[in-house]
């Protein structure tokens, strides 16, 4: 499963709110001193002498309106832990609820602190559960959430999931509680169907966003898409990709019709490109389109004339987000031509499709930022997309096959390639069979503004493909040259050298992932004595076991969450980590097949939590006391 992880984080400038308050503060207190200096004030006058507002009030008002101004989290975080008044007034101000963790936190603990939330996002499973790495029905759910919500949030207009387990009765008392209810976004969710769609798009009036991204959905044979009001609807989004079933098109091309403010709008692979045509003229308004399937029409097939396609795509002077393209027809390409020009963001991650077809496309693509491709275009794609692409911001190289044993067709002269081209470029994702330090270094010097590197190198500890020697240099590199990375993905053959350099220059990652690749206990020391601002550690298959587990015990706290995988721990060690830091739940995960031979750790996964162990743990999670 290939996810869009979008993640944000606010600016730093909390620093200020103090001094923002104190010239507030000041200015209010040279106001009354004025009054009280100004002729016929004093008490000789007869007048009524000035009374100042108590400091407590003045500061409660200034924060009120100061707060108002602030929207990232990590200020806002920061505002909270000034004092008690601070942390009453960020509570009241608050209207959007991130929780990071849904075991982080109870319901009930978090809607008595946030009484004023118009905007709910909560995550549930940790990412490598997108891998099949997590047994399934391991938790996340969202009903103690939403009927906590019920009753505290009646005017809730958003909510946000991601790896939750979402059920239809759950969507149900969703659409009956929140009359104003607008946006559900809802990213690789599971365990609901076109039943608890049905009832969102029924009876939430108001709907602007319903997107479904990734997620598992069960066909009910219900036709929820006909559940829409009849009437005009505010509907500005809808994503629905994911689905492996049919939808009823009549129905969707009605309420394509009946949504003037439709913007956004992606469709699955069973939506045909004669179909798809029909829905652009009506929605030429369109900045997001997801193709669906966009392959040999039924047009062809009977032998009728072929609509104008490229008349339709040129009609949509507003598209910049161009994705889908499911069983492309390489011979449709050129309709999608009239809107390149315009693109910043182009995904054919499911388009199957070589070096000269992308060529064909990339060549219109002069503002570009954001791109995700599969590796069938080879490094002479990537090159194209280095000689046109000058502002790309984001590129994703996905494999077409992931068999460690064949030769990708991506390698290190297309990341080079990338680096010297696109010197803006600020993330990438790129999965290879073969790499070299000197790729990885010439990225890190051309390309200084990455936040997020995340390297894949399938196959189990692979060296340079050239030198024979450990990647080590190449990612001491990045995180020597990259002073702005936040995120950072490593694989292939590394000494304790290389997660030496992560724990020397590392210190902005807050996310880090390994898979494949470590050497001893002392790398993971180094990373976690080294990355001061780590919050998300996730590794996989590496050899790391109980002193590396306990070399980061100072740190734990601070950890939004840890992952391990098929590692070298024991239950011994985990059972210290539990009874050393006990606000700090540790699972212990046993896949389906039970207990492994060794006796070690299959699974490990810890995370901070205000209220204790969960209460809903399965019988293979055993939780650490």
């Amino acid at each position: 499963m290939r996810v869009n992880q979008v993640e944000t984080s606010g600016d730093e400038h909390g620093s200020s709110i103090l001094d923002l308050a104190r010239a507030d503060i000041t200015e209010s207190s040279t106001k009354t001193r004025n009054c009280a200096a100004c002729p016929g004030s004093g008490s000789g006058s007869g007048s009524m002498e000035f009374q100042s507002p108590y400091p407590d009030q003045v500061l409660e008002n200034v924060l009120e309106n100061v707060l108002h101004f602030l929207t990232a989290r990590r200020d806002r975080n920061a505002a909270s832990l000034v004092c008690k008044s601070w942390y009453r007034a960020e509570a009241l101000t608050r209207s959007e609820l991130f929780i990071g963790n849904c075991y982080a936190v109870s319901p009930r603990r978090a809607i008595s602190r946030f009484t004023r939330v118009h905007s709910v996002a909560i995550k549930g499973k940790p990412r490598f559960a997108d891998f099949d790495l997590m047994p399934l029905n391991w938790g996340a759910h969202f009903s103690p959430w939403v009927a906590a919500m019920a009753r505290a949030y009646p005017w809730l207009e958003k909510v946000y999931l991601k790896r939750m387990s979402v059920t239809d009765d759950d969507l149900v008392l969703l659409s009956e509680s929140f009359p104003c209810f607008k946006e559900l976004v809802l990213v690789c969710c599971e365990g609901f169907g076109t039943s608890g769609l049905a009832a969102v798009a029924g009876r939430c009036r108001q709907l602007r966003v319903l997107d479904l991204v990734e997620s598992e959905v069960e066909d009910d044979e219900v036709e929820w898409l006909s559940c829409f009001p009849e009437s005009q609807t505010h509907l500005e989004s809808l994503v629905f990709d994911c689905l492996e079933f049919p939808v009823n098109f009549d129905a969707l091309e009605s309420l394509v019709a009946r949504s003037p403010s439709l913007k956004k709008l992606r469709l699955n692979g069973f939506v045909t490109t004669s179909q798809l045509y029909r829905l652009v003229i009506r929605a030429p308004q369109l900045t997001h389109l997801g193709t669906g399937s966009f392959s040999a029409s039924d047009a062809v097939a009977a032998g009728d004339q072929e609509p104008d396609y490229a008349s339709a795509f040129a009609a949509c002077k507003s598209l910049v987000c161009l994705s889908g393209f499911r069983e492309i027809f390489p011979d449709y390409l050129p309709a999608i031509y009239p809107v390149c020009t315009n693109l910043t963001s182009l995904n054919f991650s499911y388009a199957n499709i070589n070096a000269e077809q992308l060529k064909s496309v990339i060549c219109h693509c002069h503002k570009l930022q954001t791109l995700w491709v599969l590796d069938s275009i080879c490094d002479e794609g990537l090159q194209a997309v280095a000689a046109t692409c000058k502002d790309l911001r984001e590129l994703r190289v996905f494999p077409e096959n992931a068999n460690e044993d064949t030769e990708g067709p991506v390698s290190e002269v297309g990341l080079q390639a990338i680096s010297e081209g696109c010197n803006k470029l600020q993330s990438i994702l790129y999965f290879c069979q073969r790499m070299t330090n000197a790729a990885v270094v010439a990225m890190s010097k051309n390309c200084p503004d990455l936040v997020v590197f995340r390297l894949c190198i399938i196959g189990r500890y692979r060296p340079d493909a050239v030198t024979g020697e450990p990647m080590d240099e190449g990612f001491g590199a990045i995180v020597r040259n990259c002073t702005k990375l936040t995120r950072l993905a490593v694989s292939g053959l590394l000494t304790d050298r290389a997660f030496g350099y992560i724990g020397q220059y590392g210190k902005l990652v807050r996310t880090l992932s390994v898979a494949f690749a470590g050497d001893t206990d002392m790398g993971l020391k180094y990373v976690l004595e080294g990355c001061h601002s780590l919050q998300k550690l996730e590794i996989r298959d590496s050899p790391f076991g109980d002193e590396a587990l306990h070399s980061g015990l100072h740190h734990y706290y601070n950890m939004r969450f840890v992952w391990m995988s098929s590692c070298k721990l024991t239950p011994h060690a985990c059972q210290e980590v539990a009874r050393a830091l006990p606000h700090l739940v540790v699972e212990v995960i046993r896949s389906e097949e039970g207990r492994s031979v060794d006796d070690t750790v299959e699974i490990l996964y810890m995370y901070r939590s205000l209220d204790g162990p969960r209460d809903d743990a399965p019988q293979f999670v055993t939780i650490m006391q």
